[in-house]
């Protein structure tokens, strides 16, 4: 296998998926409840990555996830994930969730939360393995890797200090 890996565009990886918000998915003050949104977030952005590694892809991180209005039954509740960064076996999917009130047919969706997630493409044994580069094709995208560049850099930096932390004898 060769070293080097073709660099996929950022349109490759992205998806979209779609679902109405029912009675089971409600917490108890009559909103959809928010694990009910992290794990369509998480299905959605887990798509995004295997489509853009070319196999299986984990988990690793969720980095920020945003709930700016709450959902409610019967809401068309799309979810909207792109890889916006790559490393050599880690990348960064972001997603965006709107919402189609239900009882407002026909008006303009609202933006209902947003995430940044972390996954690592694996192999069949569960080991990290190779992943393309990401392409950035627009300004957006341009944009969008650059961001993802910051994140990566605080989750890093705040994973060593707390490592740091725990390694220092406390009084």
């Amino acid at each position: 296998m060769s070293d080097h890996l073709v660099g996929r565009q950022t349109s490759h990886s992205r998806v979209t998926l779609s679902r109405i918000m029912t009675a089971t998915d409600v917490n108890l003050y009559g909103t959809v409840h928010g694990g009910v949104l992290m794990k369509f977030v998480d299905d959605v952005a887990g798509a995004a990555a295997a489509r853009h590694s070319g196999g299986t892809a984990v988990t690793a991180a969720i980095d920020e996830i945003l709930f700016m209005e709450p959902v409610r039954v019967g809401d068309l509740v799309h979810a909207y994930a792109q890889v916006n960064w790559t490393g050599s076996t880690s990348m960064e999917a972001g997603v965006k969730l709107t919402a189609e009130r239900w009882d407002t047919a026909g008006g303009e969706p609202l933006k209902v939360a947003t995430a940044y997630l972390v996954f690592v493409g694996v192999d069949v044994s569960g080991h990290p393995r190779p992943i393309p580069p990401v392409l950035p094709e627009s300004p957006d995208d341009e944009r969008r890797f650059r961001e993802a560049i910051i994140r990566r850099e605080h989750r890093l930096a705040r994973r060593k200090a707390i490592q740091e932390a725990r390694a220092t004898p406390s009084e």
